[in-house]
């Protein structure tokens, strides 16, 4: 828990430093869309292979080596701004970098949390995980933001690169997390990929939960990579302002996973994941039309509330219903919600740069919200997801 603490700590605060400085070297909306699709491509691209890395192979050992690389990539971020040569497109090649090894360790992550809790306890240990990403988004804009207004963002990347060489430190205290199902003779990789798409989507419940997942994700959520241009352009609160409103963003998220954790283990989730998925985008609406600063901040601490609990009620069902030796790559899954946020960046900075960064949005989240809507009312499959977690517990405790 500690390493992962300080991994996010250090990636969700570089979010508000790379944002800051993309903006700050260009000052136009479609270079944040070109440093997230920097990131976006090749996690996309390499989620599926990392997830079957982390079902064949040692797992604390991928995390390691991935830390490491992510360490050395922010490095060289670093240096590059302490001799004042950072260019942007430097910040495009570290995205890429990132994109590529992230995929690889998230997985790893996932999975090793089933194996120290197990079933029963699962619902909580991911509402008390997302709780601990959560919290980083609160402490670790916070953090860059103060780094930057004092010490400027060569102050905010020294910072990063530390909490990554302790999130590694403590990774190397982790036990082995040795795989029950690995065998002496693997199978050539492509084919544990090809088989982990085929299970899930043969799998009809499980695909259609990871597909409505990933909703939230591309439609709507891209909007925080657009809060520097709220704060800018709409607002003009400078950076500080920036650093309220993703701190505040994360303190939604905390709520949003508090609130999942103290249900227990309940089994009524799917009415609850949709009923929150629509209300994000609604709050989002409310949030991009409010003309005063302070007034935004509740409707958008309330949204990110509603997208935690959603994302969380997915991904415990997710991992219900997965099959152990599956998980990995089930988890990559995943891992493309991750990729389609930043992906989503490119139609919205498109759209904010002809409207609007305000009317963007409420574009966005109506397309959510109708989406969710139909969605729930053309598939059986989705209302009938609770009783398809039942059936799987009952089967593994036979």
């Amino acid at each position: 828990m500690a390493s992962n603490a300080a991994f996010f700590l250090a990636m969700q605060g570089q979010v508000l430093t790379r944002t800051f400085l993309a903006w700050e070297l260009t000052h136009q909306e479609m270079s944040l869309a070109y440093i997230n699709i920097a990131f976006a491509i090749p996690m996309l691209l390499f989620s599926l292979i990392g997830g079957a890395m982390s079902d064949r192979i040692e797992r604390r050992k991928l995390i390691i080596i991935g830390q490491a690389i992510v360490m050395a990539n922010e490095c060289g971020v670093l240096i590059l701004l302490l001799f004042d040569a950072l260019e942007f497109w430097h910040i495009i090649i570290a995205g890429i970098v990132g994109g590529t090894v992230i995929p690889f360790i998230m997985p790893a992550r996932t999975a090793i949390v089933y194996r120290v809790v197990g079933p029963t306890k699962l619902g909580n240990a991911m509402a008390l995980s997302s709780g601990v990403m959560n919290l980083t988004r609160i402490l670790g804009p916070a953090i860059m933001g103060f780094a930057i207004s004092i010490y400027s963002t060569q102050g905010a990347y020294i910072i990063a690169v530390l909490l990554f060489f302790v999130s590694l430190l403590c990774m190397l205290r982790v036990s082995r997390d040795d795989i029950s199902h690995t065998q002496n003779i693997k199978p050539p990789l492509s084919q544990d990929v090809i088989q982990g798409i085929h299970y899930i989507v043969k799998y009809r419940p499980l695909f259609i939960c990871v597909l409505f997942g990933l909703l939230p994700m591309f439609l709507a959520m891209p909007f925080q990579n657009f809060m520097v241009v709220f704060a800018d352009q709409v607002w003009q609160v400078g950076e500080r302002g920036l650093g309220l409103m993703m701190g505040l963003s994360g303190l939604g998220g905390v709520i949003g996973s508090a609130w999942v954790a103290q249900r227990g283990e309940r089994t009524d989730r799917t009415r609850l994941m949709i009923a929150n998925s629509l209300m994000f985008g609604l709050l989002l609406i409310v949030f991009s039309l409010t003309q005063n600063f302070y007034y935004a901040l509740i409707p958008l601490i309330l949204a990110n509330a509603c997208a935690s609990a959603s994302q969380t009620l997915n991904n415990t069902t997710s991992q219900l219903l997965v099959d152990d030796a599956q998980r990995g790559r089930m988890s990559a899954f995943m891992m493309m919600a991750f990729g389609l946020t930043p992906l989503g960046v490119l139609p919205l900075a498109f759209l904010a740069e002809r409207i609007g960064v305000q009317w963007a949005t409420v574009s966005a989240c109506a397309i959510l919200v109708i989406v969710v809507v139909v969605f729930y009312l053309q598939s059986q499959t989705l209302k009938s997801l609770d009783q398809s977690v039942e059936k799987k517990l009952a089967s593994q405790l036979d």
